[in-house]
């Protein structure tokens, strides 16, 4: 498995492959991703009041960051489709920024891990916030896209620094 570069996911002779999970024991993994979009103040203030042109943009993130998880194999070349338990996407004002904070948690029982999963549900969930608002604000950024968390796995449990994230 792996070849001289260590990647699970390329031969020895530099080819891909999906990596074989067969053997691997089924446990709960758990994952969690964050994204920020930054914006003007006024573009905060319009999306927190639900007065944007066109709708919830908060709801319609929330629902496309939930539905990009459960799409995530059929985006990212040789990831395994996966049987989610649980997907929950948060978003939260901070006016500090000012913008919005994304929380993207999957959680699944089987024999890989959801970090894709989470870190696709955060990024396309910051992408629908642009896509909602732009037409007020084409100057957002969306940065500080990361796993957080996981745990599960043989590789055990990981936590991000609480200081590593761009965009705070």
């Amino acid at each position: 498995m792996g070849g001289a570069s260590g990647l699970t996911h390329i031969g020895a002779q530099g080819e891909a492959h999906m990596v074989d999970v067969g053997a691997k024991a089924e446990t709960e993994r758990t994952a969690v991703a964050e994204g920020f979009v930054s914006m003007k103040p006024e573009t905060l203030a319009t999306i927190v009041a639900g007065n944007a042109k066109k709708g919830d943009v908060l709801g319609t993130a929330r629902i496309a960051g939930i539905m990009a998880a459960k799409k995530t194999h059929e985006l990212i070349p040789l990831c395994h489709p996966l049987l989610l338990t649980k997907v929950s996407v948060d978003i939260e004002p901070v006016e500090a920024l000012p913008g919005l904070k994304v929380t993207a948690l999957a959680r699944v029982t089987g024999k890989t891990g959801v970090e894709m999963e989470a870190l696709t549900a955060a990024s396309v969930a910051c992408l629908t916030i642009y896509d909602m608002a732009k037409a007020v604000d084409r100057a957002m950024t969306i940065s500080g896209i990361r796993l957080v968390e996981k745990t599960g796995g043989k590789s055990g449990s990981y936590k991000a620094d609480e200081d590593g994230a761009a965009g705070r």
